[in-house]
């Protein structure tokens, strides 16, 4: 805690806030992104079947 409360003293409470959020969120984008890429996938083999 006393590292985020430097942090936010040398770069600004925005900084740190963004820093944060983009870390917690990382692990949650890559798995939207790979769902996304799945769903891609399965939507192509519809419709290479559907010809």
């Amino acid at each position: 805690m006393e590292e985020m409360a430097r942090l936010a003293a040398t770069y600004g409470f925005p900084m740190v806030v963004a820093l944060f959020l983009l870390v917690r969120l990382e692990k949650r984008l890559t798995e939207l992104t790979d769902a996304i890429n799945k769903m891609c996938y399965c939507v192509e083999r519809m419709e290479v079947t559907k010809k």
